[in-house]
């Protein structure tokens, strides 16, 4: 895949709140999605990172689904690595390094796929439900490597709304699919639409 970052560019079981072990295994491009922030919509470009999550919850118990599976949370991010961007204040916590002027130039996404890390999760209540939220990552500690990751479960997939993968698209839950079929770039494809001004500042936190 050539999903390429630069400078210039239901219910469900949540997961608990606290630093967890991750596996990052999912990259989906959802294309040019529209955004409101403090009552300001926006055109923005968006991918979804998902993790699934690996260890014990406060009470000794897996941080699995009802099926054997692990849990799993997502935060959306504007490719970006900009001086504001999301994006990159997250990978940089994660590398534990800052980019170089040549990566700035294009970081293809492609390799933080099957990466580790730690993740750190916050719990939100809006209108009587609860929603966890990715507040940040970081690097795995030294010694928890040394004393072994566990195997990954989900298998490792991207999608890239430019050179799409369909039986990767198809894999994906009927509201993913809806929603990148809504974004300007998969109706191009047919010749529904033509793209919007995109908005390139990234300081709407998520």
């Amino acid at each position: 895949m050539s999903l390429t970052v630069s400078a210039g560019s239901g219910d469900f079981q949540i997961p608990p709140a606290g630093n967890h072990l991750a596996r990052c295994y999912r990259i989906i491009d959802l294309g040019t999605q529209k955004t409101t922030w403090k009552g300001v919509e926006k055109a923005m470009k968006k991918v979804m990172i998902t993790w699934e999550l690996h260890g014990e919850d406060e009470q000794g118990g897996p941080l699995m689904t009802d099926d054997g599976k692990p849990l799993i949370i997502s935060k959306r991010f504007t490719p970006s690595l900009g001086p504001k961007a999301t994006l990159r204040a997250f990978l940089v916590s994660w590398r534990g390094k800052q980019f170089t002027d040549d990566e700035l130039l294009g970081f293809k996404l492609e390799n933080i796929i099957d990466k580790w890390c730690m993740i750190s999760i916050s719990h939100e209540t809006k209108d009587g439900k609860t929603f966890a939220n990715v507040s940040s990552v970081s690097a795995v500690p030294l010694a928890l490597k040394k004393a072994g990751l566990p195997d990954g479960v989900n298998p490792a997939l991207m999608f890239d709304i430019d050179d799409p993968d369909m039986e990767v698209y198809e894999s994906l839950t009927d509201y993913l699919k809806e929603l990148i079929a809504k974004s300007p770039e998969w109706q191009m494809r047919s010749g529904q639409h033509s793209l919007p001004k995109v908005d390139v500042d990234d300081d709407i936190p998520f």
